[in-house]
């Protein structure tokens, strides 16, 4: 029988667990740090707020989104693999964050009401999920009028050479470097297909406004190999605006 793409990617994430943060920093050189902290400039979290992370992982990005509430905030973060959240759970336990909570939960069905948040991000989890739309319009449906949702992910360069250099680099390196540093060479080579087929930044900010949220703007990271959505939901009546990069 036939596995679906949500099964495949959630066995993936419950074996690979372990060695996921370090393995996001050798994929990465170490850069998503870096992505991910110009991107919470550019979201202007204040204290008091409140956020869900859909696709939490280890929960790295919802203890930022942790710290920048504050005490008076709440910070959700969402994930389907139990494994991962175990390792998120500990980290938000070390750090003392009373006002982060982490719920086991799908991304395609947000077990929120419409409304809830003032920011809604996902990190390098909408290239895995089954149907990014859906995911889409369930993060702008659980968002505030007036609030943010906000995609970090792999993206697709358009620098000739380093465009080739980089898609080199996802179909051969990525799997050697998840066969020596986390033992998980077939993990890693179905990661890289999910990345490779992920829609590009022009494609995806034409899907934020599809799904209603308007302000929209791009960033992308280190060439194009990765890139911050950002979009904000308004009221029906508002107008649609134009992409800004």
């Amino acid at each position: 029988m036939t596995e679906t793409k949500e099964e495949r990617v959630h066995q993936v994430f419950e074996k690979i667990y372990k060695r996921y943060d370090v393995m996001n920093s050798v994929i990465s050189f170490q850069r998503h740090k870096a992505w991910r902290k110009d991107t919470m400039k550019r979201m202007n979290v204040q204290e008091g707020q409140s956020a869900l992370d859909v696709c939490c992982g280890t929960a790295d990005w919802a203890i930022a989104l942790g710290k920048a509430v504050g005490p008076t905030g709440h910070v959700e973060g969402l994930d389907f693999s139990e494994n991962m959240l175990s390792i998120g759970k500990k980290k938000i336990a070390d750090e003392r964050l009373d006002h982060v909570f982490l719920r086991h939960g799908n991304a395609m069905e947000l077990p929120y009401a419409d409304d809830t948040f003032d920011f809604v991000t996902i990190g390098f989890g909408l290239r895995n999920v089954p149907d990014y739309m859906q995911v889409l319009r369930e993060m702008a449906r659980v968002t505030k009028p007036g609030g943010k949702v906000v995609c970090l992910e792999t993206s697709q360069p358009t620098i000739p050479v380093f465009k080739q250099l980089y898609f080199f680099y996802f179909r051969h390196v990525m799997p050697l470097f998840g066969k020596m540093f986390a033992k998980s060479y077939d993990e890693y080579s179905w990661l890289q297909e999910s990345t490779l087929s992920f829609p590009g930044r022009d494609r995806l900010a034409q899907m934020f406004k599809e799904v209603g949220l308007t302000d929209v703007q791009v960033k992308p990271y280190s060439g194009g190999a990765a890139a911050m959505h950002l979009g904000v939901k308004e009221s029906f009546d508002e107008e649609s605006r134009n992409v800004t990069c």
